[in-house]
């Protein structure tokens, strides 16, 4: 083996032809979709079906093709015989057929995942390669057969490593995007990742252990293994928030995945983006199971006997409207199990049919056809019986439904009989008031009891039947043409006309909420409430599911401090599996220690053993005597690690995490001293002030508003001020354990005297 410069070069000239191969497929699969779209539009449906179907196909392709183009190359395997593989985003090959690189998730890379100097098969050597653009800028390499003579060379070559690619990305600054480490899974996170489809499975783990990096490659795992499966259903990442969805989105398509749909449980309903947060009391409320019920006793409550009845007069005919009548129509539509609005047909059915025997009852001869088609015609046009209908069987559609709920005590008190005076007093607010995120559960429980909004459906139903108006035209005009027997259905032909086919499978989806994902991917679940966990059940009835969290996070009342006893009753007993990750990636020893110490003195589990390097002094604490000079000390120290930690490249991330109460003023403050310091220029003052929130370099958050993010350093501003105002104990130290875990190099924990007696760290 040469030298580690010549090593270097030789793993340029293979990247360079990894390349060169992935630009000439580029061109090539550019040039067959040029060609596909340069088709004349006078075909017939079944040439445009197809020149559609290949249209979409090459810019999947396409799409693909360009989302692998950062770090293509990562890896090689060298087998004992002397053959080498190399691993990347996808598979490469010539146009001979020989192999120039293999996807990460085929079975011939788990080697690079798996091997271990005690279990490594044919593997003698693993080697990790890092580039930057296009740039190979450095290797390393893993001796895992101790009794090779890749041992000697790769120490001459000055590449022999026993950290791997793992120290280093750990040591690289943070950036708004989360860094893909598909090059660096260990064995235990590689196992996880290839677990079965067909059963929910919890991957539990404490900060820093990637949790998401696994769920995330996992998906991309499934969806390359079950392709069949998973193509046309897609995959649902399920986030805390749009800040942690941004942080992930590039995650997936850099390994090759596009089909793939991520929400927040606030915008997982078509048409409805709650943004909204209820305090954590009201939250557990609406979370409780018992909302079912409640939901259920407010739908039952709108099908009721009016006081007054009407007398109709229908052709001279008095026809009385009955208590009898209305119980039994009643009874007829609740026999048809079916939502509340769609059970309503059947209630205004049975009540036109037995009006009109009433009717006939009044006359003194049997009448003809005609004649009761007209009375039965004359009954639905009657306002009055509309009225008392509506009265008898309320059509509802859901928002209406929870929003009427939630601001009336008296009703509420009614649906909800367990809930006292003080829960009540929590929830109820004015009418008209905006969504909550906790609502949409209940929403979506609302629009299962009553099936679709009656205006939208008479909508949909006018749409279905001009359709089939325009489906017979074009089967009148395929006919003529003699088309009849092409094989192409006049729906397709409509489905061109209308361009339905253009949707992409995230808009499909979107835009339907009754779609059922092939799988879901839910991250930070320990924050979601029992009504969160029927939410997501309706839309993957397979039970597919990979389950992210760490109970010890749990900040939510409503949320899971047990996933058994959670889970059971959402999959049943033994129905699930659970893995649990136990290794620290992301803190330091020293950091990873202060936290764990912490939580575990107040009840929380902690399931992180150790963390994986240590960095000296990255734990730093000072006390002060007033709070004006404590703020000073967060911003001076903010200001300090804006200078070591943030680049002008967009790399680096420094988070200030406090109380809601005393955010606003640091926030200010944080920005007047950045604009004063002579360490910071105006053009950068200029750049880090302009930042999205999402992809801010330098932030001041509350504890729940980091969830699932990290940065390189944090300072943690009067810890027992966010415990003091947290609703319970066991939130409150969650919430502080999640704020001291972001830092993966620095942690500044900053307190005043009379903040110490509140909670010492």
């Amino acid at each position: 083996m040469s030298d580690y410069s010549e090593q270097i070069r030789e793993e340029q000239s293979m990247v360079d032809e990894s390349y060169a191969r992935l630009d000439a497929i580029r061109v090539q699969t550019k040039a067959r979709l040029d060609e596909v779209r340069a088709r004349g539009a006078h075909e017939s449906p079944t040439q445009r079906s197809e020149r559609d179907s290949f249209a979409a196909m090459y810019e999947d392709r396409l799409i693909q093709l360009r989302s692998v183009e950062d770090r293509l190359v990562f890896g090689r395997l060298d087998h004992e015989d002397g053959t080498q593989h190399h691993i990347g985003r996808i598979g490469l090959s010539t146009p001979e057929h020989e192999t120039i690189l293999i996807d990460w998730r085929a079975q011939a890379a788990q080697p690079f995942y798996e091997a271990t100097p005690q279990h490594h098969g044919d593997i003698a050597m693993r080697r990790h390669i890092t580039l930057k653009f296009r740039d190979v800028v450095s290797i390393e390499d893993e001796v895992l057969n101790i009794d090779s003579s890749h041992v000697t060379s790769a120490s001459q070559a000055g590449t022999l490593t026993g950290e791997g690619a793992l120290l280093a990305s750990l040591s690289s600054r943070r950036t708004g995007r989360m860094t893909d480490i598909v090059a660096t899974i260990q064995g235990e996170q590689d196992r996880i990742i290839r677990s079965p489809l067909n059963r929910p499975l919890v991957v539990q783990g404490g900060p820093g252990t990637g949790k998401t990096a696994v769920a995330l490659h996992r998906a991309a795992y499934l969806l390359y293994t079950h392709r069949q499966t998973l193509q046309r259903s897609g995959v649902l990442i399920v986030g805390p928030s749009p800040a942690f969805l941004h942080y992930i989105d590039q995650v997936l398509p850099s390994l090759g995945e596009t089909g793939v749909i991520s929400r927040t449980i606030g915008n997982l309903l078509p048409g409805i983006h709650a943004t909204a947060v209820d305090d954590p009391y009201a939250a557990r409320i609406k979370g409780d199971r018992r909302m079912v019920k409640a939901i259920a006793n407010a739908a039952a409550s709108r099908i009721r006997v009016p006081s007054a009845l009407p007398v109709l007069k229908i052709n001279g005919v008095r026809v009385a409207v009955t208590r009898t009548d209305i119980e039994q129509a009643q009874n007829d539509a609740r026999r048809t199990h079916q939502p509340h609005n769609i059970a309503r047909k059947t209630f205004i059915k049975s009540m036109i049919s037995l009006l009109t025997v009433r009717y006939k009852e009044g006359l003194d001869y049997e009448p003809e056809y005609s004649e009761v088609h007209n009375a039965q015609e004359t009954l639905r046009m009657s306002e009055t019986l509309r009225k008392t209908l509506n009265t008898a069987w309320l059509p509802m559609n859901a928002q209406w439904l929870i929003n009427d709920m939630f601001s009336k005590p008296h009703r509420l008190k009614q649906f909800a009989p367990w809930l006292d005076d003080n829960q009540i007093r929590e929830v109820i607010r004015p009418t008209g008031s905006k969504f909550t995120i906790s609502d949409i559960p209940l929403i979506d429980e609302a629009l299962e009891v009553l099936g679709p909004d009656p205006h939208e459906q008479e909508l949909i139903e006018a749409r279905n039947s001009r359709t089939t108006s325009d489906e017979k035209y074009i089967n009148d005009m395929m006919s003529s043409m003699g088309l009849s027997g092409s094989g192409v259905s006049a729906r397709t032909v409509l489905a061109h006309m209308e361009d339905t086919d253009d949707l992409t499978l995230s808009e499909r989806a979107g835009a339907d909420r009754e779609w059922t994902y092939g799988h879901i991917v839910v991250d930070e679940a320990q924050e979601l409430t029992a009504m969160d966990w029927r939410m997501l059940i309706r839309r993957c009835p397979s039970h597919s599911f990979t389950i992210v969290g760490d109970v010890a996070q749990t900040s939510a009342l409503g949320g899971t401090h047990s996933w058994n006893t959670m889970l059971d009753r959402v999959f049943g007993t033994d129905a699930w599996d659970i893995n649990e990750l136990t290794v620290d990636y992301r803190n330091p020893q020293e950091v990873s220690d202060t936290a764990g110490n912490f939580a575990a003195s107040e009840g929380l589990y902690i399931s992180t053993v150790n963390a994986v390097r240590t960095v000296p002094d990255s734990v730093e604490r000072k006390t002060f005597t007033t709070i004006h000079s404590a703020i000073d000390s967060t911003i001076n120290h903010a200001i300090d690690l804006i200078t070591t930690y943030v680049s002008s490249d967009g790399s680096g991330r420094v988070a200030i995490i406090c109380d809601t109460e005393i955010r606003d003023e640091i926030d200010k403050r944080l920005r007047i001293s950045m604009r004063n310091s002579d360490r910071i220029s105006d053009a950068e003052f200029n750049r880090l002030t302009s930042q999205p929130a999402w992809d801010a370099q330098i932030g001041v958050y509350n504890p729940t508003e980091v969830k699932g993010l990290e940065f390189d350093a944090v300072v943690l501003c009067e810890p027992g001020l966010i415990s003091s105002n947290s609703p319970s104990r066991l939130s409150a130290a969650a919430d502080l354990y999640v704020a001291m875990t972001r830092p993966t190099q620095k942690l500044v924990i900053i307190q005043t005297e009379e903040d110490k007696e509140r909670i010492s760290l």
